[in-house]
């Protein structure tokens, strides 16, 4: 099956039309951001200030790039741990994202907030972060850039390979493969 190809900011019909463990091919501009960078914009949320980025439609992308070598947009690119941003994810969808990238489970209560407010998570393979970084054609630093790597970026992507892990429906491609297992032992 292709990939689906998506572009950014993500809107509520595209999100309902991706299901869990559809391969997506996505488009446009994409954020740069980690646990360190969650916090701040989490503060700034509460603080009623302005964010350095439209969270409307946006994707996040939990990746601490390695150095760019010479003549490169960024170093090696892969995902991190999604679980570090759970305390922070369902507030940020409520104000708009959309998307988020990373790798590994997702708590309840995230996967909740998905449903509730039409987002998608989705998953990028570990250890392919050099194959990643060729897909991404532009990286920007817009806040926070003594926090080094995990500063926030506006990252530009050109079909960036993802799969879709959990739908904004309540599919689960983690809890789908395990029951699959489950029936074939």
């Amino acid at each position: 099956m292709a990939a689906k190809k998506i572009r950014t900011p993500l809107t509520d019909d595209v999100v309902r039309g991706l299901r869990a463990g559809d391969a997506v091919e996505i488009t446009g501009v994409v954020y740069q951001a980690r646990d360190a960078a969650h916090k701040r914009l989490v503060a700034l949320i509460d603080a009623g200030e302005d964010l350095p980025f439209e969270l409307q439609g946006a994707v996040v992308y939990y990746m601490g790039p390695s150095p760019a070598k010479p003549g490169n947009v960024i170093g090696s690119a892969g995902p991190t741990t999604s679980g570090r941003m759970d305390a922070y994810a369902p507030l940020l969808m409520r104000r708009g994202l959309k998307g988020m990238i990373g790798k590994g489970l997702r708590t309840a209560e995230v996967k909740q907030a998905m449903q509730d407010e039409t987002a998608v998570y989705f998953a990028a393979t570990g250890g392919a972060g050099a194959l990643l970084a060729q897909r991404i054609v532009g990286n920007e630093v817009i806040a926070y850039p003594e926090l080094g790597a995990e500063a926030i970026a506006r990252l530009e992507v050109k079909d960036f390979p993802a799969i879709v892990v959990n739908d904004c429906h309540g599919g689960d491609l983690y809890e789908e493969g395990r029951a699959r297992y489950a029936k074939a032992e």
